[in-house]
């Protein structure tokens, strides 16, 4: 474990170490079955058991009742940027908040099949925070509302959620899902793809409520339908074996870390030690986001020339510190401190600040 860098990649990114040591022990002979789970069957008993395990941690950590599904889709996010107004515009106006390149990327895909209010827009701002809940205006007969929890690219996250009344609220999560505990059941339905916080890419959770699944269209075509998921626990078709069964491990991981609870301790104490160093030297560590509107996940910041941020990457790199290159769109510096970022790392990575300030 020697050459292991400390990686603040925003997606795909860090993952438990504890958890890629259980998965290199069951490897090659998962649970005594002869195989690899990489190999194994989705209709066998040993996947049926990591599936089902998986569906119940999520229930458990995020206290939904038994009136939510929670799927496993293929596609990632992006893929659920079209299958949710696929499923659920129903010939009526959509609501969307648009606060950085995933929100507007996931608007743009809803305005290929449905008419689309636009409730709020952040982009002549260029994305430097999110908006206050009176600034949210939507059409109270909308299909729903969607909004992004964690702008990744641009560093900024909902700290309030709106009160959309009878209208629905749907949130893709990709970039803070399981990191702080959050009321859950104000939402109709979540998505986050696992590559952040979750696990590996290749899969994106989904959670949906009943009383809003029984409202999606019914003549899609039927792996198109979240109905042909909720009815079948995922497994209508092949499923991404691999990563439900990283996910499972993950989710055991956060459950013995205290569940979202402990992990929220931890960023928070994550969150305080960056900002806190950017907050110090604000003439030399310029955050990019509104303070008020700060992420805990995606810390985004610029230093007084681009020469100097380059340097800044490549020193890093040198010294382990890696995938902190802000976003080719915005350029910059960015720090992904998802759940399997430790304390520690942060530690390491504001000491190294301090050090350049010094030399730069």
């Amino acid at each position: 474990m020697v050459n292991r860098k400390v990686n603040f990649n925003p997606g795909p990114a860090a993952i438990p170490l504890e958890v890629l040591k259980i998965a290199q022990e069951e490897l090659l002979d998962f649970q005594n079955s002869g195989m690899s789970i990489l190999e194994t069957s989705h209709r066998a008993k040993e996947f049926e058991a990591v599936n089902d395990a998986a569906i119940a941690l999520v229930h458990e950590l995020f206290g939904l009742g038994s009136d939510y599904h929670v799927l496993f889709v293929g596609g990632g996010a992006s893929m659920q940027f079209a299958l949710v107004p696929m499923n659920f515009a129903n010939d009526q106006t959509v609501a969307y908040i648009d606060t950085g390149e995933f929100a507007n990327k996931a608007m743009k895909e809803a305005q290929a099949v449905a008419k689309v209010h636009v409730a709020f827009s952040s982009k002549e701002e260029k994305y430097r925070r999110v908006p206050k809940m009176n600034e949210i205006k939507f059409p109270q007969d909308a299909a729903y509302l969607h909004l992004c929890t964690n702008n990744t690219i641009e560093g900024t996250q909902f700290w309030e959620l709106p009160d959309t009344g009878n209208v629905p609220l749907i949130a893709d999560m990709s970039s803070d899902i399981a990191s702080r505990r959050i009321d859950f059941k104000k939402f109709s339905l979540i998505y986050a793809g696992a590559q952040k916080n979750l696990g590996p890419a290749g899969v994106a959770l989904v959670i949906v409520r009943d009383d809003f699944l029984a409202k999606a269209k019914k003549t899609l075509p039927v792996i198109m339908n979240y109905k042909t998921y909720a009815d079948n626990k995922s497994l209508y078709n092949t499923p991404p074996v691999f990563a439900v069964y990283i996910m499972k491990l993950v989710l055991e991981w956060i459950k013995g870390k205290g569940g979202l609870a402990g992990v929220e301790k931890i960023n928070e104490a994550k969150k305080n030690l960056l900002y806190g160093a950017i907050d110090a030297n604000a003439d030399y560590y310029k955050g990019a986001a509104d303070k008020a509107c700060r992420s805990w996940m995606n810390v985004t910041l610029r230093l007084p020339t681009e020469e100097l941020e380059n340097k800044f990457i490549a020193d890093a790199k040198s010294e382990g510190l890696l995938g902190i290159k802000g976003h080719r769109s915005v350029g910059g510096i960015r720090v992904s401190m998802y759940n399997a970022v430790s304390l520690e790392a942060i530690r390491v990575l504001t000491d190294f600040m301090k050090q350049f300030h010094k030399k730069n």
